[in-house]
Order: structure tokens, then sequence, then C-alpha cells
């Protein structure tokens, strides 16, 4: 059994998803080879909807990484711009080639750098902002991008159950200690914030999904 989610349900909910392309499971071959932490299966249908639901078209991602997530997020619909943010060089790289590849690179745009800097550069608004970065900063990136999100926007956030650990003691590792005590202030934070209406699921590695009022 995993943290979050019994393997049986875990295994029956992402049989039911529809076989995604060669090309994204290609990539998703990649991140496994290498080791590369990417949204997992249910969480990409997850946002799929929600963006569809939400009918989002500007949208801002914190943590790019290898560029999957900017792709499945802007493949929702034909009329999607992504503003991206990734700090590590290797990252990049491989995101780009993985964007052009896909026939994205007119509408996702990687801004290379740290979050913390980079967003209160930023002058524009988003129907949506997916979180996906360094798990012990969620609240720097909250505070420093919830003016970014129009109201009536959604935010996203992934791994905020971090493998249970943020649930229970009982899967706690020593050297998480200081991540799981911020995520858990975090997920406090947006539950009780007072231009947010929030909720978290047990899918994936743990998701909050946000509304802004």
């Amino acid at each position: 059994m995993s943290n979050i989610v019994n393997d049986l349900v875990e295994e029956y909910i992402r049989n039911t998803i529809p076989p995604r392309n060669a090309f994204l499971e290609s990539i998703e071959q990649f991140a496994s080879v290498h080791h590369i932490p990417i949204i997992q299966p249910e969480v990409a249908k997850l946002l799929e909807v929600i963006v569809k639901i939400s009918n989002a078209k500007n949208i801002l991602e914190i943590g790019t990484a290898i560029g999957y997530s900017a792709i499945i997020l802007s493949t929702a619909s034909s009329d999607i711009k992504v503003t991206t943010i990734e700090k590590q060089d290797e990252m990049i790289q491989i995101a780009r080639k993985n964007i052009q590849r896909a026939g994205l690179s007119e509408r996702i745009q990687i801004l290379e750098g740290n979050a913390e800097e980079i967003l209160p550069k930023i002058d524009q608004k988003f129907d949506l902002i997916f979180i996906d970065a360094a798990k012990g900063q969620y609240m720097e990136f909250l505070s420093s991008s919830i003016h970014l999100l129009r109201s009536g926007g959604v935010l996203i956030s992934d791994n905020v159950l971090y493998k249970g650990m943020t649930a229970s003691n009982q899967y706690l590792v020593r050297r998480k200690k200081t991540i799981v005590k911020r995520m858990r202030t975090y997920l406090d934070h947006i539950m009780n914030h007072p231009q947010l209406s929030s909720c978290i699921l047990p899918i994936g590695d743990g998701v909050s999904i946000s509304y802004k009022r």
C-alpha cells in the first residue's frame, strides 16, 4: 500500500485513463529512467479537467522540470498560454527540447531563475497557477504569486501530502522534518486564507485546489 492511497485503487484509476500519445509516454519513460519527478497520470488528467472547467487561458507554473506538466496544461485547449519558471539549467535545456518537439514553443514561455526573484517582476494576471517546485518553499511561492491570480482563478499545488508525511508522523523521515513542517503550515494557511476556498485531494502525492474569491 502507498502512503497516499491503496495501491489497488491507484492502479484501477490509472487503468481508466486513456493511453497518452507516444510523445508524452517518451517523456514519462525518460523521467522514470533518470529519476526526475513529474506529475502522476491521475494528476495530469485532473489538471486537464480543471483547465477545461475553469476555461483558463493564461497559466503560470512554478517548477518546469522537463516541461511535462507545462505541455499537459497547454494542450488542454488550443488557445492556452503557459508561463513557467525553472531555475535548474539542465532541466531548462531538456524542457526547451520537449516543448519544441511538442510544437508548443509559441505557447509555452520558460522564465529562467529563482521563482522568488522572478515572481515580483511579473506584471500580468493569470487564470490558473500551478505550484510544483521546492516543497519547503510553497509559502514563499504563494505570497509572491497570489496577487497574480485573478479573482475567480484557480491555484493548484502538487505533492502536498508528501508521501503521506504531511498527514502523519507515522511516515515521517527525519531528514524531511523541516519540509513537512513547512508543508503543514502551507496547507493550514490556504485552508484558512480569507481570499481562498480550498480542498485537499489524496491523489498522486496529494493535490490541493484553491479558488480565489
